[in-house]
């Protein structure tokens, strides 16, 4: 269960999926601020097995509903462009050596994400949003970058309250899949509860781009996957 509140914790506001990524970062994020977890429906295909990995992790940390918050970004769903949100668009299979943006990407998704957290985070009084990018395995999604960081976080110097100090850090951008799953296993991340899958909801394709990362992390940093698959590569 989550520590107590202490006035000494400064808060944090952690966007949580409820995938593996996220999960981890919600472990870390805890060890030295009280955390507020912020989860999104965007349409996505898998949306109601996401927020149900979201409500578990909140519960396996203890944290409280009035620190939870599920932001409706229906308007993605309704731009399109990605397999995601598009039903009309096929989730492509053992694709993780294609080069370019895939089609998984959801444009400017993690903006509009960052935004909704930037907006809690000013009004809950937080001075960090742990966003779980990672350069090496994200697919190559332009919005998982360093750089993308670099220049949300200018926006919110220039955009907030000038009494706000808020910053958007990403423990995980130089990490590998492999590295998140060592660094979960030694944080006791409840890998269990976590939902990775861009197309099922009842056990993971083990086919999308998203369940081969998963699966290749864990294969490679020597940990079994707790999840169920209906295939597996």
């Amino acid at each position: 269960m989550e520590r107590s509140a202490r006035p000494d914790r400064p808060r944090a506001v952690v966007l949580a999926s409820g995938g593996m990524d996220s999960c981890v970062l919600v472990a870390l994020a805890r060890q030295e601020h009280e955390v507020a977890l912020l989860h999104a429906n965007y349409g996505q295909r898998t949306v109601a097995r996401e927020k149900r990995a979201f409500d578990a992790i909140a519960d396996f940390y203890g944290v409280p509903v009035a620190r939870r918050l599920t932001v409706d970004l229906a308007h993605l769903a309704a731009i399109g462009g990605s397999c995601l949100t598009d039903p009309a668009i096929a989730v492509p299979e053992g694709q993780l050596d294609h080069e370019g943006i895939p089609i998984s990407y959801v444009p400017f998704r993690n903006a509009n994400l960052l935004a909704a957290a930037t907006a809690w985070g000013e009004v809950l009084g937080a001075t960090r949003i742990f966003f779980g990018a990672m350069e090496e395995d994200s697919s190559g999604y332009p919005d998982c970058r360093g750089v993308f960081i670099e220049a949300f976080n200018r926006v919110i110097a220039t955009g907030t309250r000038p009494e706000t100090r808020l910053e958007v850090i990403a423990p995980l951008l130089h990490l590998s899949k492999p590295d998140v799953v060592r660094l979960g296993s030694r944080l006791g991340a409840p890998f269990g509860l976590t939902w990775s899958c861009y197309e099922r909801e009842d056990a993971a394709c083990g086919r999308c781009d998203s369940c081969l990362l998963r699966l290749r992390g864990f294969r490679e940093a020597g940990v079994p996957d707790p999840i169920p698959y209906a295939h597996v590569l």
